[in-house]
């Protein structure tokens, strides 16, 4: 499965978590947070590195005892809740470039709250890119299930309320009124992985580009994003269903 390309794996795993202090490498299911993103990026048939970004010695640490390369630690002014990911992903493509002379030609960002994401559907991902002639970027998504032209905002007149997308964007007079088989098909992007090209994030500075390929997660147990105490306690329940080692 291998091929000519250099393919890294990112997994940014800041220590300044306020929600869930420690987040990135509290224990789930007998190993830190943070090691089952890396064991399924280091089982892929394509990614020859996976590396933490990381502002925290004690965190590299970990990462590196899962297999995960720690070649630097993430400069504080891109820890924080301001950074982007745009930034993160740069700040590592540059460096490995200046300091190892490594210029990656795909790209993968792999949150490290997403326990049960598997390396089968890594692989996917990687293989929709290699395979679509002019495609920037794949992006994971799963289908929406609160259909967003059933949203309301706030009305300007005080004590109302109005729908947060009016007939002029949905062409639909009251699409709040209709059920879900009558609206357009909605997918949220569940935020999982994203792979991309060098020139899509360091020529186009994006992390997505004009030519998005989708990967429809369609287990949503394979989308568990950790971000409260009740996640946690969701995530180990998940695991123990897929039998997840």
């Amino acid at each position: 499965m291998k091929n000519n390309l250099k393919i890294i794996a990112i997994v940014p795993a800041r220590s300044g978590s306020k929600g869930v202090p420690g987040k990135n490498i509290r224990p789930l299911a007998g190993k830190p947070l943070l090691g089952w993103i890396i064991e399924a990026a280091k089982r892929s048939g394509f990614i020859d590195r996976v590396i933490c970004s990381t502002d925290s010695a004690e965190y590299a640490e970990i990462a590196g005892q899962f297999g995960a390369e720690t070649p630097f630690l993430r400069p504080a002014e891109y820890a924080t809740d301001a950074a982007t990911d745009i930034q993160v992903l740069t700040h590592a493509v540059n460096w490995l470039e200046t300091h190892e002379n490594y210029h990656p030609d795909i790209i993968l960002r792999l949150q490290p709250t997403n326990p049960t994401f598997t390396t089968e559907l890594i692989d996917e991902g990687i293989q929709k890119l290699l395979s679509t002639a002019g495609a920037d970027s794949v992006r994971a998504i799963a289908k929406c299930h609160k259909h967003p032209y059933k949203m309301w905002k706030r009305s300007r007149t005080e004590g109302f309320i109005e729908p947060f997308f009016g007939p002029e964007i949905t062409h639909y007079q009251e699409p709040f009124n209709l059920g879900r088989q009558q609206l357009p098909e909605v997918f949220l992007q569940v935020g999982v992985m994203e792979v991309l090209h060098y020139h899509t994030l360091i020529d186009m500075k994006s992390m997505a580009g004009t030519k998005v390929i989708p990967l429809i997660i369609e287990n949503e147990l394979n989308i568990i994003d950790i971000d409260t105490e009740m996640d946690f306690i969701l995530a180990e329940l998940v695991i123990q269903k897929l039998n997840l080692k």
